[in-house]
């Protein structure tokens, strides 16, 4: 139950402590996430706001397993060959690899959201396009923060992952999304088995500038 918000405070103090309390977790407990949380943390993502109210966010539940394990093995293996480009240190690639890997087939829950422009505006000129396209990601992770949120809301932790970015044909490919569906992240979701330490936060005034 909320409760009466103090003198002064606009919203309700639990709003305050999820917002506030809210953190990366990447580790988790092997308990499963029931159906009915999923679907109240789909219903607060799909509150968020969105450019013209155009919902372009779509969101894959991955509960297969076999099919989780075959997209992040092939995922893997695309990161390691972007990372030997870069010439990074082969030890480090085996290590930050396996890392990833572990986490997303080991996650009791993994979401992918996805951006679609079926339901945006379409302009003739590359310019208005681009800016477009760039509402449709700003709207697709605002989805993104409401669900961090519920999820946080419902004991669970969450950790953002933008892999899908650098190999979206492949996800759709391994997924069989439909081709105007563009992968925009991995959410790995589940009960905290850490409790992560507040992130350093730069000071307001480096960060607003008043005109």
């Amino acid at each position: 139950m909320l409760h009466p918000a103090p003198p002064g405070l606009a919203a309700p103090p639990l709003f305050w402590e999820v917002l506030e309390r809210r953190r990366t977790v990447r580790f988790y407990t092997e308990d499963p996430v029931d159906g009915e949380v999923v679907t109240r943390l789909m219903r607060a993502a799909v509150m968020a706001p969105s450019a013209h109210n155009g919902q372009p966010w779509r969101f894959v539940v991955l509960n297969d397993r076999a099919r989780r394990q075959r997209l992040v093995s092939a995922m893997a293996k695309r990161w390691e060959r972007d990372l030997r480009k870069s010439d990074v240190d082969p030890k480090i690639i085996r290590a930050e690899v396996r890392f990833s890997t572990e986490r997303f087939v080991n996650a009791p829950l993994l979401l992918l959201p996805c951006l679609t422009m079926e339901s945006m505006d379409r302009y003739p000129d590359r310019a208005r396009q681009r800016a477009e396209y760039a509402m449709a990601i700003q709207s697709v992770a605002a989805g993104i923060q409401n669900l961090l949120l519920a999820a946080h809301a419902e004991g669970l932790g969450a950790c953002w992952c933008c892999a899908p970015l650098f190999c979206q044909g492949l996800v759709r490919r391994l997924l069989d999304l439909p081709p105007d569906w563009a992968p925009q992240a991995l959410i790995t979701l589940g009960r905290p088995r850490h409790d992560p330490p507040v992130p350093p936060r730069r000071s307001l005034a480096e960060l607003t500038w008043t005109l």
